[in-house]
């Protein structure tokens, strides 16, 4: 795989506690055993249920390009799940739930905007169903059951959501969650939100298509390319090999 050079992977910010630095030697400690744990311990494929006859029947089919916008962690990761998955026509890294001023990598992190790191997906639903997609959210595009975190990544900004354009897509990914609950797909309850979008916003042009671009990195390795492995270990038949990716 051709490696361009790239800039720094930027770092994401450690959260301030204000206790004392012994607290926050700690704390790095946490931190650093998370990311150089060994690969055996990353994230898993998750088998689970099949949306339902009831889930597929509020699954309006359509015809044209439809759109619905996923948060679950930090967004490479998301991003990378569904540029990899077939039918997807575009995955873009970005903000949604809080105000277009706070719209920010740096503000975004603080934990105090509202925003999730989210990405929007827009997709054909002659190739994938959205209620496919929703299968794979689930199943390994991230822990559904991780309240406001994903792994190492702590923080509001880090919480499970969906955000839908119109009654349609509430129904569906309700009925999804009521039924993957039901059958105790997993060993928690899911802590996905559903949520009205209001308005997403793209992030900066350095975090679009990272993990194709920085497959090197320590953070990608360990969290990210497991997710796309579990892709196309679960999902052959949607997986494609080469991404499509955001124009830069």
């Amino acid at each position: 795989m051709f490696k361009p050079t790239l800039t720094p992977k930027p770092t994401k910010p450690l959260r301030r506690t204000g206790k004392a630095p012994m607290l926050m030697a700690v704390a790095l400690a946490l931190l650093a055993m998370l990311y150089l744990a060994p690969a055996a311990t990353a994230e898993k494929a998750r088998s689970i249920p099949a949306p339902s006859v009831q889930v597929l029947e509020a699954d309006s089919a359509k015809a044209q390009p439809d759109t619905i916008v996923f948060a679950g962690g930090c967004f490479w990761g998301i991003q990378a799940v569904f540029q990899h998955t077939q039918g997807v026509l575009d995955a873009v890294s970005g903000y949604a739930g809080g105000k277009s001023s706070t719209a920010d990598y740096r503000s975004v992190s603080s934990g105090s905007t509202g925003h999730a790191e989210a990405v929007q997906v827009r997709f054909d639903p002659r190739q994938v169903s959205y209620a496919q997609l929703l299968q794979i959210y689930f199943s390994v595009a991230h822990d559904p059951t991780q309240l406001n975190r994903q792994y190492p990544d702590v923080g509001t900004q880090y919480r499970s959501a969906i955000f839908y354009r119109n009654d349609s897509q509430k129904a569906v990914a309700q009925r999804y969650i009521a039924q993957l609950d039901s059958a105790k797909a997993f060993d928690q309850k899911i802590a996905t939100t559903v949520d009205a979008l209001d308005t997403f916003y793209p992030a900066e042009r350095y975090h679009q298509n990272y993990a194709t671009l920085h497959p090197d990195s320590s953070y990608i390795a360990r969290f990210d390319l497991p997710k796309v492995g579990n892709l196309k270990a679960l999902f052959p038949g949607l997986y494609r090999d080469e991404p499509v990716l955001v124009a830069q």
